[in-house]
């Protein structure tokens, strides 16, 4: 498979926030392809959840060649390290969460992938530092940049930069 670039989102609310999304880099660059760059760390509320503990969040950019299933398999790999678990319908604390925002501009949908990611318009914490790295970016459905889609996002979550990458 030919290089593609991916943006994802990473970023948790639980343990060694700082650490965590540090460790988190250095596995995608290992495991994943090349980091190419990353957003400034940035301090969210908790989206969807009551008296939760703030995330850290980051969007990260890498250059990798693994298949979509690839992707999902490492993912999942790392979310396992830091104990991630999944409750159907309810968003729960954790170390470390994984987004697949982009995949270049493919539009994917299948029963365990859809990109982009299908909330990610809707999401300040998601918008903030993704138009820290691509102002410009399409997306490719919406058919609006993120500058763009961040200027309309009706998200009144407080999303605070942290730590300047």
């Amino acid at each position: 498979m030919s290089e593609r670039l991916i943006y994802l989102c990473i970023g948790g609310n639980l343990g060694e926030r700082e650490a965590n999304l540090e460790e988190t880099r250095m596995f995608l660059n290992f495991n994943f392809g090349d980091v190419v760059s990353v957003s400034s760390v940035y301090e969210t509320e908790a989206w969807g959840m009551s008296d939760a503990p703030a995330f850290l969040n980051q969007v990260v950019l890498i250059k990798s060649e693994l298949t979509d299933e690839e992707l999902l398999a490492e993912i999942s790999e790392l979310e396992e390290f830091y104990g991630r678990e999944r409750e159907e319908g309810h968003y729960l604390d954790r170390e470390m969460d994984v987004d697949i925002l982009f995949i270049g501009d493919a539009k994917i949908e299948t029963e365990h992938l859809v990109v982009p990611h299908p909330r990610l318009h809707l999401r300040r914490f998601v918008l903030e530092p993704m138009c820290e790295l691509a102002p410009d970016f399409i997306h490719p459905v919406l058919m609006k940049s993120i500058e763009e889609l961040l200027k309309v996002c009706t998200d009144p979550s407080k999303v605070k930069l942290i730590n300047v990458e």
